[in-house]
């Protein structure tokens, strides 16, 4: 799985692509790197901060999709999203739980 290709869509890749990416492929990294990463996000601009923030839910959307296929890494792809998005953006775009599960209840 190509971590970089999914934060990056369709669009031209940012550099804190890359230690994110990072941290999801080595978990254990990631608390020596969130200040490094919310340090660079406070330094974008609007149009590449939105960019990440659309990056960060692409990456919960793709584990949400797969997350049959290799649990412990999607797991983690999801959970430094989720942490990136609500240190840099306030709040989760996604909030709740599983999507769909309200119409099942």
């Amino acid at each position: 799985m190509d971590i970089a290709r999914v934060l990056r869509g369709t669009g031209d890749p940012l550099e804190i692509y890359t230690p994110i990416a990072g941290a999801i492929a080595e978990i254990s990294t990631f608390p020596d790197l969130v200040e490094s990463i919310y340090d660079t996000a406070n330094g974008l601009s609007d149009d590449e901060a939105d960019r990440l923030h659309f990056g960060l839910i692409r990456l919960q959307i793709y584990a949400d999709v797969h997350r049959y296929e290799n649990m412990e890494l999607l797991q983690q792809m999801k959970y430094v999203a989720q942490v990136l998005e609500k240190l840099i953006f306030g709040s989760l775009m996604l909030e709740g739980g599983e999507p769909g599960a309200a119409e099942r209840e």
